[in-house]
């Protein structure tokens, strides 16, 4: 078994996540995925006989994760007396109070378990 860590900068959100799993656990050969939104990276191992670690990479480049993310730059001049029709964007700034706790879970994708049984009864006859 081989191991690899693929920095995803694109993969900022949970439904990320959840492509990027779908993706790599396409690959033949790709055993455990363990993929984290809030550090941008990836854990895969994988059987180093049916794929590699540039057919993985390969996989999330053509999907968009390896490339870096346009981050906007404020052009320093005030946002008052502009209109939709000029083309610039107007600044607004919302907030919220702080929920005071956190949320953290861990996703693992598994085969299906069969579905349960009922019990049958003996039938008298």
């Amino acid at each position: 078994m081989t191991s690899v860590t693929i920095v995803v900068p694109a993969m900022y959100a949970d439904h990320h996540v959840v492509e990027v799993r779908r993706i790599l656990h396409e690959v033949p050969g790709v055993r455990a995925v363990n993929a984290s939104s809030a550090f941008g990276v990836v854990e895969i191992d994988f059987d180093a006989e049916h794929t590699s670690a540039e057919v993985l990479e390969r996989r999330l480049d053509e999907a968009g994760y390896l490339s870096e993310l346009p981050v906007p730059v404020e052009s320093g001049e005030p946002a008052t007396g502009r209109t939709a029709a000029d083309g610039r964007y107007r600044r607004r700034t919302t907030s919220d109070a702080p929920s005071g706790s956190a949320v953290a879970f861990r996703q693992e994708l598994r085969s299906p378990a069969p579905p349960p049984t009922e019990p049958t009864e003996p039938t008298e006859e």
